[in-house]
């Protein structure tokens, strides 16, 4: 399996089925800008308050030959395995289309990792179907390790960045900037809300003309 990030923004993306499990791809697909359409006779209350809301489109019937058109992902996530497997074959059939089946690795041309998110910072966790249990523990082990700290520099650092790309350094000054930016203290400092130590740490690193007070509202 090859890993990447997908932008979804406005794409669409089809799933079939009303159930738990078609609703837990529903909702992390409207958080990633998807535009969904959702084809089953029955819901969720969850997704049934989504569809009143015009959040997704729903048609209230059984998947049909053709319902997968322009659509770039798909997920069959039906209790049929009949279904499921009639909607795997149409999504082969169309150039394009990528389909991920509940509980049917075999079936599946992409996986969805279980994922750890701080802000914009992801780490995706795959055992290529094998055993979404495994991904979901170590997905815990890793929510303890990397908090929201982190999220508070990665954000630091993306404005950081955005200041020397509209500069004049080279990349291997860029690249040693941002080495330095990151002090073996730096997360600790953020956990306990030092902030003056941040600044007074970005200003040796940046320079003392930096002024990094709007980078840093707290």
């Amino acid at each position: 399996m090859y890993p990447l990030s997908l932008n979804l923004s406005g794409q669409l993306c089809v799933v079939i089925g009303g159930g738990k499990v078609a609703e837990r791809k529903v909702l992390s697909l409207l958080e990633a800008g998807a535009q969904v359409r959702l084809i089953s006779p029955q819901l969720t209350d969850t997704l049934h308050e989504l569809a009143a809301a015009q959040q997704i489109d729903w048609l209230p019937r059984c998947f049909e030959p053709g319902d997968l058109a322009d659509a770039l992902l798909v997920f069959a996530a039906t209790d049929s395995a009949a279904v499921n497997k009639a909607v795997a074959e149409e999504a082969a059939a169309s150039a394009g289309t990528l389909v991920n089946v509940a509980d049917a690795p075999e079936l599946c041309s992409f996986h969805v990792p279980a994922v750890v998110r701080q802000g914009d910072l992801s780490i995706a966790i795959s055992t290529n179907g094998k055993s979404p249990a495994l991904a979901a523990r170590i997905r815990k082990e890793l929510e303890a390790a990397y908090g929201p700290e982190y999220a508070v520099l990665l954000d630091l650092l993306g404005r950081v960045r955005e200041r020397t790309l509209a500069g004049t350094a080279d990349g291997a000054a860029r690249r040693n900037l941002f080495e330095n930016l990151l002090h073996a203290d730096i997360l600790d400092w953020i956990r306990k809300g030092q902030w003056e130590l941040l600044r007074a740490h970005l200003a040796s690193v940046l320079g003392p003309d930096a002024d990094m007070r709007q980078e840093i509202n707290k």
